[in-house]
């Protein structure tokens, strides 16, 4: 049987892990030595030992075996399918998964920054590179990137993304360049989207450095909780929905859910304990703000409203889903294995069953598959 067992499941976060000249069989020649770290010389040893240990199970029905005992216990790069697209789908053969959005890793680290030929250069490639890892198995569902600094080029990108059969669309959860991302000019992106019923969604890292490095001065230095100090730390984790907070605020106050109706989107791997608060004091700010500003006087519903019809996002495993669902309703939150992360976890269904005590079965199954299939505009499974 496999993991999943009689429960049918979505899986909202998923990764592939890239090896060292990942983008450059996609990249325009003359951006290639443009790209940083493309080698990723510091992490050579580990690479290599994974590169052998995939090569070795292929060889190997033994070795094969026992990385399928250890399907939810190895991370990273020496994760079953980490790299490995045929590898993959026989992980989602033994999650019993009926379908898993794959992001990236580290590819974007390359080339993000304010160079926009090697910026709209790098996400091409990735984005083609993320979609033929996808290609052979149409559970692993590509999310593109698609930055909004210049819109014009924003546009030829998301065409491209869709071309590609990209499930959703990545979008940086920052200002778009020097304007905010409901500036008119980028309606066509938007529109874009809505008219191809796809979504996009907000990732971690997408906001940038999460923490003034100043809070981490204390004379109290810490690691990160993988051991590297360069990660996630518990003040970090303190701030990592702020950028998705005022980045789902910014489109709803400013109406782009009444432009775009069928506009839908998702905040993946920043938690959801907050989106409790959050709703209400989107509502407060508009009661509080709507004599002097008119686009709050515009807006059709109330700002809580377009969440529910426009919005889903990921629960960390230990956050209190079941209150959640009690106090935000079950249409909301979905099911993430962040595969092959360690922040996943060894056992994510139980974490999360924890949980989900007291929660209907047919709230559950909204968790696990419905919601996602209603921000991807599929069949419920």
């Amino acid at each position: 049987m496999s993991y999943a067992g009689d429960r049918r499941i979505l899986d909202a976060d998923s990764h592939l892990m890239e090896l060292p000249g990942f983008l450059d069989p996609y990249i325009e020649p003359e951006l290639v030595e443009r790209l940083r770290g493309r080698e990723m010389e510091a992490l050579a040893a580990v690479l290599d030992q994974a590169v052998a240990r995939a090569e070795a199970r292929r060889t190997d029905a033994a070795k094969a075996a026992k990385a399928e005992q250890r399907l939810l216990v190895d991370k990273g790069w020496m994760a079953l399918g980490a790299f490995d697209s045929q590898e993959r789908s026989r992980v989602l053969d033994l999650l019993g998964f009926g379908g898993q959005l794959v992001f990236p890793t580290f590819a974007a680290t390359q080339f993000v920054g304010r160079d926009l030929d090697r910026l709209y250069g790098g996400s091409r490639a990735m984005n083609r590179a993320v979609a033929d890892f996808c290609a052979a198995d149409p559970r692993l569902l590509p999310v593109g990137f698609v930055p909004l600094a210049d819109p014009d080029r924003a546009m030829t990108l998301t065409q491209d993304a869709l071309d590609l059969s990209c499930a959703a669309v990545q979008v940086p959860s920052t200002a778009a360049g020097e304007r905010a991302p409901t500036h008119p000019a980028l309606d066509p992106f938007w529109g874009r989207l809505e008219q191809a019923g796809v979504p996009f969604v907000l990732h971690v890292g997408g906001g940038g450095r999460l923490l003034d490095p100043a809070f981490h001065d204390n004379a109290m230095p810490v690691t990160d909780h993988l051991g590297g100090g360069e990660n996630i730390r518990s003040k970090d984790y303190l701030a990592i929905h702020h950028s998705p907070e005022l980045f789902l605020g910014a489109l709803i106050l400013d109406g782009i859910f009444d432009r775009f109706p069928g506009l839908r989107g998702a905040s993946i791997e920043q938690g959801a304990g907050w989106v409790v608060s959050w709703m209400h004091h989107l509502d407060q700010a508009q009661r509080a703000f709507r004599r002097t500003e008119e686009p709050l006087r515009r807006l059709q519903l109330r700002p809580s409203e377009y969440v529910h019809r426009h919005l889903k996002f990921t629960p960390f495993n230990g956050e209190p889903v079941g209150w959640m669902i009690e106090q935000a309703g079950p249409d909301l939150f979905m099911f993430s294995t962040d595969y092959p992360h360690p922040e996943g976890g060894r056992d994510p269904m139980a974490k999360f069953e924890q949980s989900l005590s007291g929660v209907t079965e047919t709230d559950k199954d909204r968790f696990y598959a419905g919601n996602m299939a209603e921000l991807l505009g599929m069949a419920s499974p």
